[in-house]
């Protein structure tokens, strides 16, 4: 019997030259073809920071329109209950004031809306009811450059637009929230 060299042997290995690629052509695709969800948000301009306490300033309350959001996700504007699905109309109403009521804003210009909520608010309810408030600016907006341009608020050129939003400027104050079932 012939004497079987170690080199006649076949080599159990496999050739794994190119599987750096294949791994690397793959992380690849997967990177290019996967979707990242983003997450959304309210965008809101914040005040620049500040050590210095603000200086404590005066409002009448017929230009303050309050809006409370309860742990119970109930709404009560200005101390009454009220649907979100009133709030969008009651809120245009507070700012324009066409029929020069004293219970209601001054003027546009005056009118602060100030939210606040409490640690046990459901998020859901906080975003439907700041969406609220904001569509009643972008209403107010729309009507506005109806008014004066005959085309809606997005078709308005920029200087429209800051003319537009320097008569009807858009105030969302937002109060600390209170405690779990602080509020009522």
């Amino acid at each position: 019997m012939a004497r079987v060299r170690s080199k006649d042997r076949l080599k159990n290995e496999i050739n794994a030259s190119s599987m750096a690629d294949i791994a690397f052509l793959l992380l690849i695709f997967f990177l290019v073809t996967t979707t990242i969800a983003e997450d959304k948000g309210i965008l809101v301009k914040l005040p620049p920071w500040s050590d210095q306490d603000p200086d404590p300033q005066k409002f009448k309350t017929r230009n303050v329109y309050s809006v409370l959001v309860n742990a119970q996700n109930q709404l009560l504007v200005r101390g009454q209950e009220m649907k979100v699905s009133e709030l969008r109309e009651k809120t245009k109403e507070f700012i324009a004031n066409p029929l020069k009521r004293e219970d209601l804003a001054e003027n546009p210009r005056r009118a602060i809306i100030s939210l606040k909520n409490d640690r046990g608010t459901n998020y859901r309810t906080y975003l439907e009811v700041y969406n609220e408030l904001q569509a009643a600016y972008n209403e107010l907006w729309n009507e506005e450059a109806q008014k004066r341009y005959n085309v809606p608020y997005d078709q308005v050129s920029n200087s429209g637009k800051r003319a537009i939003r320097n008569d009807f400027p858009l105030v969302i104050s937002e109060a600390e929230p209170t405690s779990y079932g602080e509020e009522n």
